[in-house]
């Protein structure tokens, strides 16, 4: 009996899967056109291109994210001057209309 309720339950996840990564897509939404999607996929990727050739910044630890050529930066950098530098590499990427630089950086240092 307790390995039917287990196989339900996975059952139940694995279906909901598909459903959590269709609606959680700007372009599924209606917030983003197709365009613009390939767009922004362009811009993060150019982004990161220059953040991992930047000597300041360690572009394995940043997560860029780009909406409407609304750039968001996340993750974690070794030092404030990091997190400055990612920012205007974002910032001076061309299409990028705002940046949100969310970038944390270390406790106890």
């Amino acid at each position: 009996m307790k390995k039917q309720i287990a196989y339900l339950v996975i059952g139940a996840i694995l279906a909901a899967v598909p459903l959590t990564s269709i609606t959680g897509c700007a372009v599924a939404r209606h917030k983003e056109t197709a365009g613009s999607y390939a767009k922004d996929k362009e811009i993060a990727a150019r982004i990161k291109t220059a953040m991992y050739a930047d000597p300041v910044v360690k572009g394995t630890e940043v997560k860029v994210q780009s909406l409407n050529g609304v750039v968001q930066l996340s993750g974690f950098v070794d030092s404030q001057a990091a997190k400055d530098r990612a920012g205007q590499i974002a910032a001076s990427t061309p299409g990028v209309v705002q940046v949100h630089n969310d970038l944390l950086l270390p406790t106890g240092r």
